[in-house]
C-alpha cells in the first residue's frame, strides 16, 4: 500500500476545501439554520410532536442526512471531474499507484469533508433544539457508511459527467427530491397506506430512518433493513467503481 500517494491525493483534496471554505462548510450550515427557522419554528409551532419527539428535534437527523448526501456527492464528483477536465488525471493514472489507492485518496477526502460537515450541523442544531443520541456508536456508523457510500456514488458521477452541467443533474433532480420525499421532515406513518407503500420504494427512506433510530430509537422501518440497504448500495458502488477502472471508462482515451 502506497501510503504516500494516498496522503498526497488526500491532502490536495482537503486543501481545496480550505480554499472554498464558504462554499464547502459555511453555505450548508447557513442553509441548515434556515431550515430550522422555517420548518422548526414556523411549521413546528403548529405540530405538537411526532411519536413523543418535538418536531424541531425530529427533523435534525433528516437535515443532517440531506446535507450529508448532497455534499458527499458534490465533493467526490467535483474532485475527480476537475482532474479529468484539466487533463491532470493522466498523471495520476500513470503514477505507480493502484486504483485502490486512488479511490482511498479521493473518496476518503470527500467522506471526511462530509462527516465533518455533519458534525458541525449536529452541533449547530443543538443550539436550536434539544438533541439526544441514544446510540452514539450506531449514529457514527450510519454517518460514516453513508458518507463513504455517497462519496463513491459521487465519484461515479464525476467520471460519467462530460460537463459541469451534468455534475448537478443527479444531485439536484434525483437525490435532493428523494431526500425530501424520504421522511426527512415527516414520518412516513403519517402518509395514507397507498403513498406509504410507494415511499418505501425510495432508498433514502431507509437511510433517514436508520439514522433517526440512532438518535431517538424511532424508525419508520426496521433498523436492520436500513443497515442492509446501506451495505447493498455500498457494494453496488464498489462494483461500479471497480468496473470503471477495469475498463478505463472515461478515464483513458
Amino acid at each position: 500500500m502506497n501510503v504516500h500517494a494516498i496522503r498526497a491525493i488526500y491532502i490536495f483534496e482537503m486543501a481545496r476545501t480550505r480554499r472554498t471554505l464558504f462554499q464547502s462548510i459555511v453555505s450548508p450550515v447557513i442553509s441548515t439554520c434556515l431550515y430550522f427557522i422555517v420548518f422548526g419554528s414556523a411549521i413546528g409551532s403548529r405540530i405538537s410532536d411526532i411519536d413523543g419527539i418535538s418536531y424541531g428535534s425530529f427533523i435534525v437527523p433528516g437535515l443532517i442526512m440531506l446535507s450529508l448526501l448532497t455534499e458527499s456527492i458534490s465533493n467526490a464528483s467535483f474532485g475527480i471531474y476537475l482532474p479529468r477536465f484539466t487533463g491532470t488525471i493522466y498523471e495520476v493514472l500513470s503514477a505507480p499507484i493502484s486504483y485502490v489507492e486512488i479511490i482511498l485518496g479521493y473518496v476518503g477526502a470527500a467522506a471526511t469533508k462530509s462527516i465533518a460537515l455533519g458534525g458541525i450541523i449536529l452541533a449547530t442544531a443543538n443550539l436550536f433544539v434539544p438533541i439526544e443520541v441514544a446510540h452514539p456508536f450506531w449514529m457514527l456508523a450510519f454517518l460514516v457508511l453513508t458518507a463513504i457510500t455517497f462519496s463513491l456514488f459521487g465519484f461515479i458521477i464525476g467520471v460519467w459527467a462530460d460537463g459541469f452541467e451534468r455534475l448537478q443533474i443527479i444531485p439536484l433532480l434525483i437525490v435532493t427530491p428523494l431526500t425530501f420525499l424520504g421522511g426527512s421532515f415527516y414520518s412516513i406513518d403519517m402518509l395514507p397506506p397507498a403513498w406509504r407503500t410507494v415511499t418505501l420504494l425510495n432508498p433514502v427512506v431507509y437511510l433517514v430512518s436508520g439514522f433517526r433510530w440512532s438518535f431517538y430509537e424511532n424508525a419508520d422501518v426496521d433498523v436492520r433493513l436500513s443497515a442492509g440497504m446501506i451495505a447493498l448500495f455500498l457494494f453496488a458502488c464498489l462494483a461500479c467503481v471497480a468496473w470503471i477502472f477495469r475498463t478505463g471508462y472515461r478515464l483513458k482515451p
